[in-house]
């Protein structure tokens, strides 16, 4: 159906055999694979622990509750993201609290906002290094510093970004990713959590299994008889053979990171001859990793007929995100509505997303830019 879909995998015979493998070991959850790609996720990142968890919703939520973040308790995020993230806020319990954007060419928090919404029941911020290229995290870390909050990346597109040489991931208290199947590296499903503190990991770990002191695992291998409970839990953990595949995907990821920032740097240099249409990225990319490729349409533009052209041309568009706090449920339950946050409103009336994936030639950059240019037309 489509000529340049939105986005592609890249598994291969490696990925099928690490899955194979697992399967054919006998124990498919929770085992040496899951710990050897904690191991080895904790290395690329640079951070002294990762959690392995079902998904990066889990891992947010886990993260709220293992901060304490509970019912009467806030949590600034922003309402560019994937709804997991206000989502979590909710379930923890608490009240999310949109706040804006920084500018047209950054989609990060604006922290100058951030620090205008921060209330006495204010508990902690979340963040999104959105499309890859990491929020403004100095000013967000500034913010938290001075009311002493906490802090939550959100990395689900930025596996190996960088904020002014960190890694993302290590600079609040907890970093969650994502490894869905549109991801920079994927398991199909999954998650991992990340943290530089011992007492904050061992909590994630035992939220991830039901607040179990062991796992099947260790009653399977005669290390236990029993368990006890000792922390609030869920059934969020990983399983073998995503564990398998994952640990072949990181291998891939630096490689497939660099050639996602030279499509983007094509898609830049061809999008200068469109009219009109404008690259929602900051002009410094260093430190992104570009996990998706969005752009500002012309004012007054008909998006839904832009992506109709689009996908008669077979090119396959999308929008990163509906403003969260737009939706039906955060109206009636918090009373959000237009005009609280005047740049994400204004940014995602605009915003298309265009095709982006390590696969991608020049070829199919100038055929999407060329298609673009003609529906604009």
């Amino acid at each position: 159906m489509w000529k340049v879909p939105l986005f592609d995998t890249d598994l291969g015979d490696a990925e099928c055999a690490a899955a194979e493998d697992a399967i054919r070991s006998g124990w498919l959850t929770m085992g040496d694979r899951v710990r050897a790609f904690e191991e080895s996720f904790a290395a690329f990142i640079g951070v002294r622990h990762a959690v392995a968890v079902s998904s990066c919703t889990a891992a947010l939520h886990i993260a709220n509750r293992a901060l304490g973040i509970g019912p009467g308790d806030e949590v600034i995020c922003p309402s560019l993201t994937f709804v997991a993230s206000p989502n979590t806020i909710m379930l923890a319990g608490a009240r999310p609290v949109f706040a804006d954007i920084a500018a047209f060419d950054d989609f990060g928090l604006s922290p100058e906002d951030v620090e205008r919404r921060v209330t006495p029941r204010t508990r902690a911020i979340h963040v999104l290094h959105y499309a890859g290229a990491p929020c403004g995290m100095d000013g967000i870390m500034a913010v938290a510093g001075r009311h002493g909050l906490r802090v939550i990346e959100d990395c689900a597109h930025a596996p190996g970004a960088s904020h002014e040489g960190r890694p993302v991931g290590t600079i609040g208290d907890f970093g969650c990713f994502s490894f869905f199947s549109n991801k920079n590296m994927t398991t199909g499903e999954g998650g991992m959590l990340t943290t530089g503190d011992e007492a904050l990991a061992e909590k994630a770990r035992l939220m991830r299994s039901h607040g179990m002191t062991t796992l099947t695992l260790d009653r399977h291998l005669g290390r236990a008889h029993s368990y006890d409970v000792i922390e609030e839990g869920f059934n969020y953990r990983f399983d073998e053979m995503r564990a398998a595949i994952g640990l072949a995907q990181l291998d891939k990821l630096p490689e497939a990171n660099s050639k996602r920032r030279d499509i983007f740097r094509f898609y830049r240099r061809r999008l200068a001859t469109v009219p009109g249409l404008a690259v929602a990225y900051p002009e410094d990319d260093t430190g992104c990793v570009h996990h998706i490729m969005p752009a500002l349409l012309p004012e007054d533009t008909d998006r839904d007929r832009f992506m109709d052209d689009m996908k008669a041309r077979g090119v396959q568009t999308s929008i990163h995100y509906p403003p969260s706090h737009l939706f039906d449920l955060y109206r009636r339950r918090f009373g959000y509505g237009e005009g609280d946050l005047p740049v994400t409103e204004a940014a995602m009336e605009r915003e298309i997303t265009l095709p982006l994936y390590p696969a991608m030639t020049e070829e199919d950059v100038d055929y999407v830019c060329g298609a673009a240019e003609a529906c604009l037309g």
